[in-house]
C-alpha cells in the first residue's frame, strides 16, 4: 500500500493533566502515515487522486488546537478519527504524539504514544427474543450507525427462528448487518456491548432470550482467539438464523478459516 508520510509537524496545544497544561501551550510533535493508493494520481500527475498532505496537516493541527484533552492518547485518536473520517481514500492511518516537553522529573529524549487505526468490513449478527424485537434490531441498527468509527452499509431482511442452546424459550427475530468500521476489533466490541446495555441487555445464563444480542462474526479477513473474542464466530456455521441473513447481504464474503464463500457455507 503506498503511503503519504508526515514527520515533525510541530503543534502548540494545551493537553495534560494539570491545571497549568489546560491553559499554557506546550510542544506536540506529530508523526503520521497515512496509508491510500496514489497510483492513478502518479499516472495522470493529478493533486485530487492523493491525500492532500498539507490539508491533513491543518487538520492535526486543528483537532490539536480546538481541544483540550487529558491524555495524549486521547488526542491521537481524535487526530486518527478526524483523517479517517475526511479522507475517503486513507485505508489505515499510523499516528504519534509527542510530548518533548512533558512533566517528567527526569531527562528524557522524549515520550509519546501511537495509534493505528484501518478501514475494515465486519459482518454482524443480530437477534432478540423479548419485548417488540423489531423495535429493538431497528434501535440497534440505528445506534450502530450513529457510533463514530462504524457506518452501516447494508442490513438484510428480518427473519423468525427458533431458539438456539437449549435455554431461551422465545422466538428470534434475526438479521444480519455490514459495516465499515475503523475501530479495532475490541473497541468494536466494547461499542456493541454499550449498545446492548442500552437496549435493556442482561447477562444471566448463556444463550437465554434477550432483549438483544449483537455477535461479530467477521472482522475483515482477521483470525482472533481471545478468552472473550473469537473471530470468525465459533458458531456460526452451525446456525443457519446467521448464514441465511449473511448470504442475503454478503453472498461473495470470503471466510478467512474455511476459505469459502458465504453461498457456498449456506449450501
Amino acid at each position: 500500500m503506498d503511503k503519504v508520510l508526515i514527520r515533525g509537524l510541530e503543534i502548540s496545544a494545551c493537553h495534560g493533566v494539570h491545571g497549568y497544561e489546560k491553559t499554557s501551550p506546550q510542544r506536540f510533535l506529530f508523526d503520521a502515515d497515512l496509508s491510500a493508493g496514489f497510483y492513478g494520481a502518479v499516472i495522470r500527475d493529478d493533486l485530487n487522486g492523493t491525500v492532500n498532505y498539507s490539508t491533513a496537516c491543518n487538520l492535526i493541527a486543528e483537532t490539536a488546537k480546538n481541544n483540550t484533552f487529558n491524555l495524549i492518547e486521547k488526542l491521537a485518536y481524535e487526530c486518527a478519527f478526524a483523517l479517517l473520517e475526511s479522507f475517503s481514500a486513507i485505508k489505515a492511518v499510523k499516528l504519534t504524539v509527542y510530548k518533548p516537553d512533558a512533566p517528567v522529573k527526569h531527562k528524557f529524549g522524549n515520550v509519546g504514544v501511537t495509534v493505528e487505526l484501518s478501514r475494515e468490513t465486519a459482518l454482524l449478527s443480530l437477534g432478540s427474543s423479548i419485548g417488540d424485537k423489531k423495535q429493538y434490531l431497528d434501535k440497534a441498527v440505528k445506534l450502530l450507525g450513529e457510533t463514530r468509527g462504524i457506518k452501516v452499509e447494508k442490513v438484510s431482511s428480518y427473519i423468525t427462528t427458533e431458539p438456539y442452546g437449549g435455554v431461551a424459550e422465545n422466538e428470534f427475530l434475526n438479521c444480519a448487518v455490514k459495516v465499515e468500521t475503523f475501530l479495532s476489533p475490541r473497541a468494536l466490541l466494547e461499542e456493541i456491548h454499550r449498545i446492548e446495555s442500552v437496549c435493556g441487555r442482561t447477562r444471566n445464563r448463556r444463550w437465554e432470550d434477550r432483549t438483544l444480542d449483537i455477535d461479530i462474526i467477521f472482522f475483515g479477513s482477521r483470525e482472533i482467539y481471545e478468552e472473550d473474542l473469537i473471530i470468525p464466530h465459533p458458531e456460526y456455521l452451525k446456525r443457519n438464523f446467521v448464514l441465511r441473513p449473511l448470504n442475503e447481504i454478503a453472498p461473495d464474503f470470503v471466510c478467512p478459516v474455511q476459505k469459502k464463500r458465504i453461498r457456498d457455507l449456506l449450501k
